[in-house]
């Protein structure tokens, strides 16, 4: 693929997140891509065939990056574990509470639709990224004494599944800031040596 048509693809995929950020999976139609890159059906067919493939090209596009540079990045830096860690859930939070240009509604929607093989699943890649970020700095945080925790994996998994459960109840029945806060601060708790947090 050419740099302009790598370019181009990825406009439409920046143009199509607005549109399923707003619609959802389920509401949202070609023509609705369309009009939102201002571009012909013929072009937007050149580079993708169905609503479902730019989708998928969306939520890839999220979550490209590598996952051994995701966990290299997270502990490269100086700062201690649980800095990073509460850097890495300030960004969650963000997430979370973001009211505009999310696509947790679209993301929901299609998956509860489609059964993916795990391996071809965007979504569960980016779980899993999360999940062996949060491992390797609570692995970092034990081995320099800051945290304790016998199951580093079973400690990630569970962080991770609170994050998207907060995410959904975030666009359903609503969730403060405060409450994010308390739920996070709950599970870091449980690593502190003293239980202090």
């Amino acid at each position: 693929m050419s740099e302009k048509s790598a370019q181009k693809r990825k406009y439409i995929l920046e143009k199509a997140r607005e549109v399923f950020s707003v619609k959802g999976f389920k509401d949202v139609t070609m023509k609705d891509i369309v009009d939102a890159c201002d571009i012909s059906r013929g072009g937007l067919y050149l580079y993708f065939s169905s609503v479902e493939e730019i989708f998928l090209g969306v939520l890839s596009a999220e979550a490209d990056e590598d996952d051994s540079e995701a966990i290299e990045k997270a502990l490269s830096n100086d700062a201690s574990a649980g800095d990073m860690l509460a850097l890495f859930l300030k960004e969650q939070k963000k997430e979370i509470l973001r009211k505009k240009n999310s696509l947790v509604v679209a993301t929901y929607e299609y998956f509860s639709q489609k059964e993916l093989p795990l391996e071809d699943n965007p979504l569960r890649k980016q779980f899993d990224t999360g999940v062996q970020i949060v491992q390797a700095l609570i692995d970092n945080g034990v081995r320099s004494g800051e945290f304790i925790c016998i199951d580093t994996l079973g400690c990630a998994r569970n962080l991770m599944y609170l994050v998207e459960g907060l995410k959904v109840s975030a666009k359903t029945i609503g969730v403060s800031e405060a409450a994010v806060d308390r739920e996070l601060l709950y599970v870091l708790g449980g690593l502190m040596p003293s239980g202090d947090y």
